[in-house]
């Protein structure tokens, strides 16, 4: 038994057994001597190393916890019922509810359902509309604080760092409090934080529920809070029904995600949705098996394939057969728009003065290059934000992505992993190019693959010059230029370039990049879709680049 256990706190509260334990204190299962009850009991750590204007702070902020958990009456909202002091130390009383945090539940069993993340968002999203009817943000919301209760029941938990509507705060100029990897664009940048904040985390919490990690994750907490607010989604592969709803979630600007109300009525909606289109693709599966039903239990959304969840759900109906208008300058293509040198110091000026306030730990490991590209290099060598640079072919070839195969083109020397259900064809021009392409069932996302003979020894001036003459042959009418630049891919020299343009019936988005060595070939690599739709699409472009074999790389 510890020397906690045991112990009576308050004369009224026997400690039983520790529960949980964060940086800031321990949370035990108790026993209200009083009631006859069990409770938690939420104690702060001892932390001698704090100063006494810190430590005030700090009794503080768990009183407040009290204080605006207990404006909130509401089934998914943790009960609190006491204050008390311990040793000078105030101690938070609250219901016990046998759970396990989502946190634990990732952890130990992986990405749940996007029918079971569908049920803990409205939970969620329910917690959040009645503290924000009572005037309380919650400023941490993360899968530690969101438990699942043996009886089925979700409950928001953990307003240490709660702040009520006309309260003062607690944190110093340039100090950032909660767990970054749920902490929203514009509190990154140093900006107030409002309702729309508290739903970005629910946004970053359910992308988490379903893929297994956050977001924005990078190497080091600043990379990660650079990413944040600048680099774009990598949309949620796994989520159904739900992506459409966490990628608005997840949008930058905190004017342009929904409201609660808007979320739950999502929420309910993308359940039903979920539920329809698992038990449409069980019935197809048994169909196409001969009555064998899939590896999920019956009706749940696990049955059916990533990626065929994903269209089902959010194909849209426009979607025809015909092949893609205007298609471009039919070259080149590259990744995510990344905000111009000037904004990027800026937000990068931001996060250090935002962490270095929040006192976060982490080594910072960047690469800003002479072109000012600002591309990030984590520890572990996996550059995010560009294309990687990676070894050499070599004898372990990549990995062919979970809804794809690979297809060996073997006029152009290459392999590459292609979407399931997308049909070959042949580009106009294709024979003088070299080129290949791909499109997908709807008509209206293509991947292009060229080997050129002959590699230019300046693979950005060949993107300006096809730039230039693309827009003077009126090739790309109201094209607007959103990168460019230098980089390199598997140690070769190399360009990206991304662009929109307008077609005759849509707007147009593509990306490409072009590698190669002087004197040897040149590889494109380039994707196109509907601006509309780029967000759902855009994967694509990273899974062919990432499983692209070159030569001599064996599969």
């Amino acid at each position: 038994m510890s020397a906690e256990e045991g112990q009576l706190v308050a004369g009224r509260y026997r400690l039983l057994e520790r529960i949980g334990r964060g940086g800031m204190g321990t949370v035990w299962r108790a026993e209200d001597e009083l009631l006859g009850r069990q409770v938690a009991v939420k104690r702060l750590h001892a932390s001698p190393h704090l100063a006494d204007d810190e430590l005030a702070t700090l009794y503080e902020r768990t009183r407040r916890e009290a204080r605006s958990a207990a404006r909130i009456s509401h089934p998914n909202v943790v009960v609190v019922h006491d204050v008390v002091d311990d040793d000078g130390r105030p101690c938070v009383v609250m219901e016990y509810v046998p759970s396990l945090t989502l946190s634990d539940v990732i952890k130990e069993h992986g990405p749940v359902t996007p029918r079971e993340a569908a049920r803990i968002g409205r939970g969620m999203v329910a917690a959040l509309r009645a503290a924000h009817a009572a005037g309380v943000l919650h400023r941490d919301v993360k899968p530690g604080n969101v438990l699942l209760g043996d009886d089925g029941r979700v409950v928001l938990t953990d307003f240490g760092i709660a702040v009520a509507t006309g309260t003062s705060t607690l944190t110093k100029t340039g100090e950032m409090v909660g767990s970054i990897d749920y902490v929203a664009p514009e509190r990154v940048r140093g900006g107030k934080p409002g309702p729309a904040s508290d739903l970005w985390a629910l946004g970053a919490t359910l992308y988490q529920a379903v893929e297994g990690t956050p977001p924005f994750r990078r190497a080091t907490p600043l990379e990660t809070a650079y990413a944040i607010a600048a680099d774009e989604l990598t949309p949620p592969r796994r989520a159904g029904a739900l992506a459409p709803l966490i990628e608005a979630l997840l949008a930058k600007d905190p004017e342009q995600r929904p409201s609660a109300e808007a979320a739950e009525r999502a929420l309910r909606q993308s359940a039903t949705t979920t539920t329809a289109t698992a038990a449409a693709t069980a019935a197809a599966t048994q169909t196409a098996t001969g009555g064998r039903a899939g590896n999920g239990p019956a009706g749940d959304a696990g049955d059916a394939p990533a990626r065929a969840r994903v269209a089902t759900a959010v194909l849209p109906a426009e979607a025809a057969a015909a092949p893609p208008d205007d298609d471009g300058p039919h070259r080149r293509t590259r990744r995510p728009h990344r905000p111009r040198r000037a904004r990027r110091m800026a937000v990068w000026a931001a996060a250090l003065a935002v962490l270095a306030g929040a006192a976060l730990a982490g080594t910072l490991a960047l690469r800003i290059g002479d072109d000012g590209d600002g591309a990030k290099q984590s520890a572990a060598g996996k550059q995010t934000g560009q294309p990687t640079a990676s070894a050499s072919p070599s004898a372990t070839p990549p990995s062919t992505p979970e809804g794809y195969h690979l297809v060996e083109e073997k006029e152009l020397g290459v392999s590459f992993p292609v979407p399931d259900g997308w049909t070959r064809t042949l580009p106009s021009g294709a024979e003088e190019r070299n080129e290949i392409a791909y499109v997908s069932p709807s008509g209206l996302v293509g991947i292009r693959i060229s080997v050129r003979d002959f590699a230019s020894p300046d693979p950005l001036q060949h993107w300006k010059d096809d730039e230039a003459a693309s827009v003077q042959e009126g090739k790309l009418p109201d094209y607007r230029k959103l990168r460019m630049q230098s980089t390199s891919f598997r140690k070769l020299p190399a360009a990206i370039w991304e662009f929109t343009w307008q077609g005759s019936a849509r707007e147009w988005r593509a990306c490409a990049l072009a590698f190669g060595r002087s004197g040897g070939k040149e590889h494109v690599i380039y994707l196109s879709a509907p601006k509309a739709e780029w967000q759902r699409h855009k994967h694509v472009f990273d899974d062919v680049k990432d499983g692209y074999r070159l030569p001599g790389q064996d599969g």
